[in-house]
């Protein structure tokens, strides 16, 4: 009788654990959404919405905002992150050629915007449209676009062509806790010159989906 009852014990335990394993296969996608709460949390100051925009925006210590939509159905773009124009002007850049269906330049404002178009969603809530559920429906519905960087213990946010929003899984223990990502083609064929560049690094960067390294621009900032 007690090995009836341990094997069935065994039974029951092992269908747990399988169950417990199938609901939680997507390490990353869990863990990603659990960092960036964390963030927006640490954050919340710095993160509002855009009534005009309808998006949720993450602004840095600096002048550049990571972007994410509320309803996909009823954006130009999705997500993407704005920068400073001014730096890469005064390293050469002409803005007119920027290809525009990548880059919204706003001359009044003086910033770039990098977008990224996910499509045309709609986006069901079963609670707040909120900062934090509206970056779950983006992971849930795209989650290709979600990746770990294991070197520098980042998240990460593929916008598509290389350009990249990451944040770092603890922010109380790490010196770069988001890092705005651009691919260099673009600006340096359009004109700008990376040495006189002020503000962003030209570095050597693996992809948040692993590959070999490529040249980036990038921006890190500490927000504690």
């Amino acid at each position: 009788m007690k090995i009836k009852r341990m094997i069935s014990f065994i039974l029951v335990s092992t269908v747990v654990l399988v169950l417990s394993a199938c609901q939680d296969t997507d390490v990353i996608g869990n863990f990603a959404i659990k960092s960036f709460e964390e963030l927006i949390n640490f954050s919340d100051q710095n993160v509002y919405f855009d009534e005009q925009r309808n998006q949720w925006v993450l602004q840095s210590p600096g002048k550049e905002k990571f972007i994410w939509s509320k309803d996909f159905s009823k954006n130009t773009f999705d997500i993407g992150f704005e920068i400073d124009a001014t730096p890469f002007i005064n390293a050469g850049l002409d803005t007119l050629k920027l290809p525009r269906e990548k880059y919204i330049y706003n001359k009044d404002k003086g910033t770039i915007i990098i977008v990224s178009d996910l499509g045309d969603n709609k986006f069901e809530y079963s609670e707040d449209s909120t900062a934090k559920n509206s970056f779950k429906q983006i992971i849930r519905s795209h989650r290709k676009l979600i990746g770990y960087h294991e070197e520098m213990d980042h998240f990460g946010i593929n916008l598509g062509d290389g350009n990249k929003f990451e944040w770092a899984k603890d922010i109380s223990n790490n010196d770069k806790d988001i890092v705005f990502i651009l691919n260099p083609h673009d600006f340096i064929s359009a004109g700008v010159d990376s040495e006189r560049l002020d503000g962003w690094k030209l570095v050597q960067r693996a992809d948040i989906h692993g590959g070999e390294e490529k040249d980036k621009f990038v921006k890190p900032f500490d927000l504690n």
